[in-house]
């Protein structure tokens, strides 16, 4: 349905008051009239600078606003929509300066009022030109740039929009590169009406265009107004889709559509008459209360979704068929991406592009739609001829979309809107199967491991793990040569210690022949040995000369007898008795198997003695102890 003709685009300026806060500074286009006070818009300087707008260049945000109709005139209460682009310029390069700017900057914003959200894609283009152009003068008591963009929009109104600008600046080809099979996901939880913290109407064919009715709960003038068609011309594209029930009414009675919503306006989302919206929001405090204020939560910064109602994740469920054909369209993404320009192909084709993908989802939703009528009529039929039925379509084709899905979406609004005003056999126009029908096969199962271990990312994890270990190799390397270093350290200091030591001890030694000889088996305080005592090594060695002389004589002297007597009569002798009697005659001599073990020691150490004794007195002497023996 078409918006009314008698709204004209407004532009205004919003300015940031160091003590007051944004507030709107300059009207364009109102003709005398105050726009904020007839119609309510006192939340436009919060939704035109968001928050956290100082901390970029540029920034814009799209928001919603309730147009009341003026006094005497018989016109509905509609939704038009607001784009608005800040700036920011140091104070010092202004060429005029007003009492108000007391800081080092001065950030505005330029908001341009439409109701033709459709045009926006272009419409940015503009107000960023106009913007750049306004702030270049730096004096901005000069408006001239400001109303000459007002008067270009109201005179481009009567120009034919193109299909391609139904999007809001959001490239579906990052969100489908980044959140793959929850882009379904997402899609399917429009369908259902909940409560969202993110915008995807643009993948709702038309839906757009028919936004007369999201900015307040009370509105619903496009449910009342609504009418079954009665003819289609399946040539025109737009007949087709009205025929189709398409777009389907997601904002109604009851739900809100608030592209920026700040927080002045949680009292509307918190209203017991709001069943649903769908807003997007910079603030972190709906982050942290999100199981207060959403059943779905879209964080762009950290790329997730969560979803915290229960009934609504079993709800989303995917079937089989759903994930074969969202696998389909990521991969046809990926093999076109182009990291320097991922609005694009790489291959500049139509495989992958914005559009294909919009048609994408189109399909997708026409065959829900009519896989939905064939389920109702097969259950009116089910007892009836089976001729009735379509030949080539086995079962319910609608079971291919998720039953649990097919139940929720059947209790929303939209859904009843929708079955209300449509024909009974849309079949007969979109076949109704679902695109990637089918059970589950071996390529089913081979593209959905690829793509998830693509999405692990292999290559850059082990990218990574090879950095972090080369680091500690290298770390760990100058760790063990420290320690061996301070090792190698200590042990010179040890060394060094020892022979400090040693050079210590000799220095307090007494020089070579300064004390008296010591006993040979006596050590001196040194550890060294004593000189020996001459005269008593030659005493003992006397007196073991006297011994052996005296063993050697008294062997002597028996053997002579022995000779006289004949060594023959001894052997045949009467033995014991005679050997007895001879071995008495014999001199009494110590032999020296009868010397103790103490004295034969005793001997040997003093021959030792004496021997090393006369070697050190020819060393006195000056003679060579080699020569001398």
């Amino acid at each position: 349905m078409a918006m009314p003709a008698s709204f004209q685009p407004l532009v205004c300026v919003v300015d940031f008051h160091h003590a007051r806060g944004p507030e709107i500074e300059h009207w364009i286009g109102a003709e005398g009239s105050d726009p904020t006070a007839e119609n309510d818009w006192h939340l436009i300087p919060y939704m035109a600078l968001p928050d956290g707008a100082h901390q970029s260049e540029e920034e814009f945000s799209y928001f919603s606003l309730v147009h009341k109709a003026h006094a005497g005139e018989d016109v509905e209460p509609t939704t038009v929509f607001g784009i608005s682009c800040c700036h920011q310029l140091d104070a010092s390069q202004l060429l005029w300066k007003s009492e108000d700017v007391t800081r080092s900057a001065v950030q505005k914003a330029v908001v341009a009022i439409t109701d033709r959200p459709q045009s926006f894609s272009a419409l940015r283009e503009k107000l960023s030109v106009v913007t750049r152009a306004w702030f270049a003068q730096k004096d901005f008591r000069d408006l001239e740039v400001l109303q000459a963009f007002q008067t270009n929009l109201a005179k481009g109104r009567t120009e034919q929009e193109d299909e391609r600008d139904q999007y809001f600046g959001l490239s579906l080809r990052e969100l489908v590169h980044q959140f793959k099979w929850q882009m379904l996901v997402l899609f399917k939880c429009l369908l259902l009406q909940p409560k969202v913290q993110f915008t995807l109407i643009s993948l709702i064919p038309g839906l757009v265009r028919s936004l007369r009715d999201c900015a307040d709960p009370q509105m619903n003038r496009y449910a009342e107004t609504s009418q079954k068609p009665d003819s289609v011309r399946t040539s025109d594209r737009t007949s087709l889709l009205a025929y189709l029930g398409v777009p389907l009414q997601l904002f109604g009675k009851g739900s809100v559509f608030g592209p920026y919503t700040p927080l002045q306006s949680l009292d509307i989302l918190t209203d017991l008459d709001t069943k649903s919206y769908l807003v997007g929001s910079t603030n972190s405090l709906l982050i942290q209360q999100k199981d207060r204020y959403c059943d779905i939560l879209i964080d762009l910064d950290e790329n997730s979704i969560n979803v915290s109602s229960p009934s609504l994740r079993s709800a989303l469920a995917l079937s089989s068929a759903d994930r074969r054909w969202i696998d389909f369209l990521t991969q046809a993404v990926n093999d076109t991406w182009d990291d320097s320009d991922p609005s694009r192909p790489a291959t500049h084709g139509y495989a992958g592009s914005e559009e294909f993908i919009r048609l994408q989802f189109e399909e997708y939703l026409l065959a829900l739609l009519s896989s939905e009528k064939y389920h109702q009529y097969l259950g009116a039929h089910k007892d009836g001829d089976p001729k009735a039925l379509l030949a080539d379509v086995e079962g319910d084709p609608s079971a291919e979309y998720a039953p649990a899905f097919l139940e929720a979406w059947r209790k929303t609004e939209n859904y009843k809107l929708w079955n209300r005003t449509t024909d009974s056999h849309l079949f007969d126009i979109i076949e109704p199967r679902h695109p990637n029908a089918g059970g589950l096969t071996i390529e089913d199962v081979q593209r959905r491991l690829a793509a998830q271990v693509a999405e692990l990312h292999l290559d850059e994890r082990f990218s990574q793990t090879r950095e972090v270990v080369n680091k500690r190799l290298v770390d760990g390397r100058s760790h063990v040569t420290s320690a061996f270093n301070r090792v190698w350290a200590d042990i010179e200091l040890m060394r060094e210690a020892q022979r400090k030591r040693a050079e210590e001890a000799r220095e307090a030694a007494p020089p070579p022949g300064s004390e008296k000889p010591a006993s040979p088996t006596t050590a001196s305080p040194h550890g060294r040995l004593q000189k020996p005592d001459l005269q008593q090594a030659q005493a003992s060695v006397a007196a073991a000369s006297q011994r052996a002389g005296a063993y050697l004589s008294s062997w002597g002297a028996w053997a002579a007898e022995k000779r006289k007597g004949g060594w023959s009569a001894g052997r045949a002798g009467a033995g014991s008795t005679a050997g007895e009697a001879a071995s008495d005659e014999r001199p009494r001599v110590t032999t020296v198997s009868e010397l103790g073990r103490e004295d034969v020691h005793n001997v040997t150490t003093q021959l030792d003695l004496h021997a090393l004794a006369r070697r050190e007195n020819m060393k006195i002497d000056g003679k060579d102890p080699k020569e001398a023996g």
